[in-house]
């Protein structure tokens, strides 16, 4: 006997219907999700697709309350990875979700809201913000 998962109602009908229009089984989409998720972005899986592979990523920087915090800025999913300081390691899916961190560890007594996209600076010697590349392709 095969192993089962247990799956919510929509989820199911959600699987089914992705077999169906991909021509393949339920078990299928399943094992290719899993194996996504599993695979690093970096990894192999990640070089072998056309276009795919090449990393953009920009080093960035925030001074705050006499704190510089390092990061890596990814072009394609906007995600800021903190590389410096009591963050380091921490993963954020917007700049603003980064620069509200940064604010709420240095300083919690204030409101942390933050524009990300002003708040982090390009750390390429031109002290540019991140809002000079947000669009570049």
């Amino acid at each position: 006997m095969s192993p089962t998962i247990e799956v919510d109602e929509q989820t199911y009908r959600s699987i089914e219907f992705a077999a169906r229009m991909g021509g393949t089984t339920a078990g299928d989409v399943v094992a290719r999700l899993v194996r996504t998720a599993s695979v690093p972005p970096s990894g192999p899986a990640a070089a072998s697709k056309e276009g795919v592979g090449k990393e953009r990523k920009v080093d960035v920087y925030a001074d705050y309350e006499g704190h510089r915090t390092r990061g890596s800025y990814d072009q394609d999913t906007k995600r800021i990875d903190i590389t410096s300081g009591p963050l380091t390691g921490q993963s954020f899916k917007t700049p603003t979700g980064a620069a509200r961190a940064v604010v709420a560890h240095y300083k919690p007594d204030v409101n942390p809201n933050r524009n990300g996209w002003s708040f982090w600076l390009l750390d390429d010697g031109s002290g540019g913000v991140l809002q000079s590349i947000r669009h570049s392709s």
